[in-house]
């Protein structure tokens, strides 16, 4: 089916703070949402969620500091925007392309209002998570749900979702591209060991939500690696994690101390969920697991770069709307590409825990400590009771 009439693209991220003082109202904006913290009541999640803004903001800014005192997520993504936008006009398609942030500007409420502003009739619906997850691109489909319900007049704008994109030719060529490249600048290539640090999720998001982000980060690990089709060795492991609860392994540090162990000296590590630079890349990757690294006796430790705006990668964005301006449409009530036992959300229970759409900062435990502290309060329930629960 070929779509006419006008057409947007709207692509959907986490957003981040852009300089300092956007940090305590981002991470405000971050604990407001219950896909990050349940709680047994609803109406404590606010005032929960000041309470963690305001005493972690000071931490969470020193780490924005090393990165140079903000998120430069925005403005990359503001470049992917605008290259895909010019990649889709040199193929004939004067496609206007919308950025909508789940918790900082522009916010995706904001990039609906414009949407509609615009008298967009066909609209593309396009995370920039190439993997699914429930924490993810869900938790942005989920919003989107409740502006749809909102405003009936959006009914009159078809629209189609793009769900997962993680076995995308075009996606699996640029990254395979950039990890050859990294090799490439060592000394002896073969000798390194292909690190794919990926973003973590609970265990429980995957066992009992059905969420198919593991084997979508394993599928892509394998795709990748057959693309590129080299000798190295290689490890897939998982960085991010807060909280109590287990999360997918291994562990990104755990598995850095026993690549060193077995003598690895040589560590390529690729952000294999990431397709910006921003603090999971600059501040957790380049600083806090180099550090670790270099303790174990890791001598080499490089990092291939984010996408960003590479060339086939944006083409690859470029083919996927293509794709879907030609096709069916695909609603968002519908998400049919996802396996059919797959809860959208998890199931709505009191359990502890964060998800990893937070960005990093240092001090997780003291955090933990204090939410603990908050909840035992109002609860009249010690933490140990809520461990036993998990």
């Amino acid at each position: 089916m070929v779509t006419t009439g006008r057409v947007g693209v709207l692509l959907l991220n986490l957003g981040g703070p852009e300089q300092l003082d956007d940090v305590q109202p981002f991470l405000f904006n971050l604990f407001s949402d219950p896909e990050i913290i349940r709680l047994p009541v609803s109406w404590l999640q606010r005032p929960l969620a000041w309470l963690i803004s305001s005493t972690r903001a000071k931490t969470s800014q020193e780490n924005y500091k090393q990165i140079g005192g903000g998120s430069p997520l925005r403005r990359i993504t503001e470049e992917q925007a605008q290259a895909m936008q010019e990649a889709l006009r040199c193929r004939g398609r004067d496609v206007q392309v919308y950025i909508g942030m789940r918790y900082w500007y522009p916010f995706t409420e904001e990039a609906i209002a414009r949407i509609k502003r615009d008298k967009i009739e066909h609209l593309v619906i396009l995370p920039l998570y190439p993997q699914f997850s429930i924490s993810t691109s869900g938790s942005s489909f989920r919003l989107l749900e409740k502006i749809w319900q909102e405003d009936p007049s959006l009914n009159a704008i078809e629209h189609t979702v793009i769900p997962s994109w993680y076995d995308r030719p075009g996606y699996i060529e640029a990254m395979a591209q950039l990890v050859g490249q990294q090799l490439d600048q060592l000394e002896n290539p073969d000798n390194a060991h292909i690190f794919f640090s990926a973003h973590g999720v609970p265990v429980s998001y995957v066992e009992e939500a059905g969420d198919p982000y593991q084997s979508e980060i394993e599928g892509c690990v394998e795709l990748i690696m057959r693309k590129l089709d080299r000798s190295n060795d290689h490890t897939l492991a998982y960085q991010s994690r807060v909280g109590p609860v287990e999360w997918l392994k291994p562990y990104t540090e755990d598995a850095i101390t026993d690549l060193a162990e077995q003598g690895v000296e040589t560590l390529v590590v690729v952000p294999i969920s990431f397709v910006s630079e921003h603090i999971e890349t600059l501040q957790e990757i380049d600083m806090e697991y180099r550090e670790i690294a270099e303790e174990a006796g890791i001598h080499q430790f490089q990092r291939v770069p984010a996408l960003n705006t590479h060339p086939v990668f944006i083409e690859s964005l470029a083919d996927m709307v293509m794709d879907a301006i030609n096709s069916a449409p695909r609603r968002l009530s519908e998400v049919t590409a996802l396996p059919e036992k797959t809860k959208m959300y998890p199931q709505e229970k009191w359990e502890w825990g964060m998800t990893t759409a937070a960005e990093v900062w240092n001090g997780r435990m003291a955090m933990l400590g204090f939410i603990a502290i908050i909840v035992e309060l109002v609860s009249g329930q010690g933490p140990l009771h809520f461990v036993g629960l998990l």
